[in-house]
């Protein structure tokens, strides 16, 4: 069943747990996401991100995302991610999404808040929720652009100017940055626990995780307690299912259709994300 975003992040204030936002520009990865949120009874979020659109467009898998969601027993949040125009967030909305993040986090701060507002007025039309994001994280949702793997302090959100900017937009979710990288790590991240709590209390809205794939249980566990109430996860569960595409393969040299080969990648998927959910939701 379909729910709202803030209805999935006041979920996770009342559980003192995380909300998964998965990227599922797949089939088999929307399928396996369901079916983990549905085993253990948590609500998810379903996104697919703009720079996604060339693998499935948002008319193609965002469709299957909305009916899949609706007909499905979890409670399910269907999620523009990483919008990077107005025209990509309505699109999403056309096809059904009812929530949406605009990334303006790139461009200078007026602008940023100029657009972002215009997100805002947009949802309003659509009965959906927005997420923006302030301060850069490196790297991106494809896994591309990730030269360095690492968190660079000198990009992170300042609260000051997260107050303001949550104030004069009426974001109902803030993507801040404090360490963590889009793509593989290639060092240790080293996240600012203290700067979480400061977000927090000066927004006053949920802080989001960009990012999130790659971290230990007590680092997720540690955003959470200080204020981080979504956390967007995609790079690892795509590597997942290319490792379980590629043990298939060495396990089945002689392989000469692909729907096997598609199972294998969904079962990998699923594995990943049901430790995922395990630690986010206190499900051990």
């Amino acid at each position: 069943m379909l729910i709202s975003l803030k209805e999935a992040l006041a979920y996770g204030e009342e559980n003192n747990c995380g909300i998964a936002a998965i990227n599922t520009p797949t089939f088999e990865m929307l399928v396996a996401a369901i079916n983990v949120a549905e085993r253990f009874d948590v609500p998810l979020i379903l996104a697919h991100a703009e720079v996604h659109d060339p693998v499935n467009s948002i008319e193609n898998i965002g469709s299957a995302m909305v009916a899949l969601a609706k007909r499905s027993s979890a409670k399910l949040v269907v999620h523009v991610d990483h919008g990077e125009s107005i025209e990509f967030i309505k699109r999403g909305f056309e096809v059904g999404f009812n929530s949406a993040m605009y990334d303006g986090s790139r461009l200078p701060y007026e602008e940023n808040l100029a657009i972002t507002k215009e997100a805002v007025k947009l949802a309003k039309q659509y009965d959906a929720n927005v997420e923006a994001e302030l301060g850069v994280m490196p790297g991106r949702e494809d896994g591309k652009d990730s030269t360095t793997g690492i968190g660079n302090r000198a990009l992170y959100t300042d609260p000051q100017l997260a107050a303001d900017f949550v104030s004069r937009t009426g974001v109902d979710a803030l993507a801040c940055s404090f360490g963590t990288v889009h793509g593989l790590y290639k060092a240790e991240p080293k996240l600012d626990y203290d700067l979480i709590v400061e977000l927090r209390k000066a927004t006053g809205v949920p802080i989001v995780m960009h990012g999130g794939s790659g971290l230990a249980t007590e680092e997720y566990r540690s955003c959470i307690s200080r204020g981080v109430q979504k956390i967007n996860y995609y790079t690892y569960a795509d590597k997942a299912a290319l490792e379980g595409v590629k043990k298939f393969l060495a396990d089945e040299p002689d392989t000469y259709v692909m729907a096997p080969v598609t199972v294998a990648a969904q079962e990998a998927v699923e594995r990943d994300l049901s430790e995922l959910v395990k630690c986010l939701y206190n499900k051990n």
